[in-house]
């Protein structure tokens, strides 16, 4: 699957690390409907080592389509609400 971290790219991670991946994914989304910033940042920077760990980063030439879309490092838990507020 093609996982894309904003401001940074793409990774192909093996469906096989996709699990893990998910499971992060979704800690992310509870965090964010709980407000919890501190889970929130925490996650997210697990999310990211394990895209980055898992995945080969995709040159900018590579036009597959991502299958998940992860906010950059360092994206507040507002910034996030905001992003998926505006549809982004």
């Amino acid at each position: 699957m093609i996982v894309r971290i904003l401001g940074e790219g793409r990774y192909e991670v093996p469906e096989a690390d996709m699990p893990a991946i998910e499971q992060l994914d979704a800690q992310l989304t509870d965090a964010l409907d709980r407000g919890d910033e501190a889970e929130f940042d925490s996650t997210l920077s697990d999310l990211i080592g394990q895209v980055r760990h898992s995945g080969v980063h995709l040159g900018s030439d590579d036009l597959q389509t991502s299958g998940l879309v992860v906010p950059h490092e360092g994206s507040s838990l507002a910034e996030v609400k905001t992003l998926l507020a505006e549809g982004a």
